[in-house]
């Protein structure tokens, strides 16, 4: 099969096209045949070898973190899907590499397709639904009435973040640029902050979750907008003592990421406030409850552009200029 890789950690590194064999599927692994995938800040950040302490890829590999497409075979033990299904997927980590033809995945981690999505639209999902979900559902357990900042309300997380807060019935916030507002606000976006023009920590106060997604100085902006008793959820880092409890690793490293943590945790702390890192895990079962929003209607796609499979590396690229909105999509077949 044709897979593009990286041959080592290389920022900015080009991915080279190449031939890789099938993957092995195990009693547990669906093979898919992909469709489409989509293109991830992860997938820059994992070429640069930004998160090789606990995530340690050993190149040649192959990026990759979203799926769409047809299961053509399937293991001995598996049941939640059969040969022949549409699926969509955010493999597990050490299993990723979309940016290919084929991939094997265990089937805990896949989900029927929306219905009522291309394979395109589907494949721009997984990774920022189920960052969204398990940030508002699973961390913050967002209740309506509740007020919540999103940041980066145009970006891939963004998009669907906005969407799924007012589904719970929150009060959304969110910073974009200007000739993006109206996007925010057709997604259900209360309050639109034009981040080149206006400060946030002058317009918004009293929050109850913030989701953040950019640096250590807008973290440190955005604790001041919570209220007492308030919830910083960060997919952007630092990482938490919890975190590393949840990785299992050795003592050195869950010291180290503990001092990493420490300043923002402290500043939330002294602010009666809650402050935890999330990097989201692979969940079949949560993506069918997020096709249902989908299907629904309460949550929609939004993608910016759709490259083919050979044009690979310039989605990358492009995703890495900032200024997409939404998700970039590679079409594979």
């Amino acid at each position: 099969m044709k897979a593009f890789v990286v041959e080592k950690y290389k920022k900015n590194g080009p991915l080279r096209l190449a031939e890789r064999p099938e993957p092995q599927v195990e009693n547990g692994d669906v093979l898919v045949r992909i469709h489409a995938t989509s293109v991830n800040p992860l997938d820059s950040k994992l070429r640069d070898g930004a998160f090789k302490i606990f995530l340690p890829y050993r190149p040649p590999f192959v990026l990759g973190h979203d799926v769409a497409g047809t299961v053509v075979k399937v293991g001995s033990s598996v049941s939640r899907v059969k040969v022949g299904d549409e699926i969509y997927a955010r493999p597990r980590d050490h299993r990723i590499g979309t940016f290919a033809e084929f991939i094997a995945i265990h089937q805990d981690d896949v989900a029927l397709k929306p219905r009522t999505l291309t394979m395109e639209d589907a494949s721009s999902i997984p990774l920022v639904a189920l960052t969204a979900w398990q940030a508002l559902v699973d961390v913050a357990k967002v209740k309506p009435g509740q007020k919540v900042f999103i940041q980066a309300g145009s970006g891939g997380v963004g998009t669907i973040a906005i969407q799924l807060a007012k589904h719970l019935g929150a009060t959304v916030a969110t910073t974009t640029s200007a000739k993006n507002a109206a996007l925010v606000k057709s997604l259900g976006a209360d309050v639109v902050i034009d981040y080149k023009s206006q400060d946030f920590e002058k317009v918004l106060s009293g929050y109850d979750v913030v989701l953040n997604s950019q640096d250590a100085k807008t973290l440190a902006k955005s604790l001041t907008v919570l209220k007492p008793g308030g919830h910083l959820i960060s997919i952007s880092g630092p990482p938490d003592p919890a975190f590393a409890d949840a990785l299992g690793v050795n003592p050195l490293l869950k010291l180290v990421i503990r001092l990493l943590s420490r300043s923002a945790r402290s500043k939330a702390k002294s602010l009666g406030l809650r402050y935890s890192f999330l990097f989201m895990r692979a969940d079949g079962r949560q993506l069918e409850e997020i096709a249902g929003l989908i299907d629904s209607g309460a949550i929609r796609p939004v993608v910016d552009r759709i490259f083919p499979f050979n044009q690979t590396p310039e989605a990358l690229a492009y995703v890495e200029t900032g200024r997409s909105k939404g998700k970039v999509v590679i079409k594979v077949e």
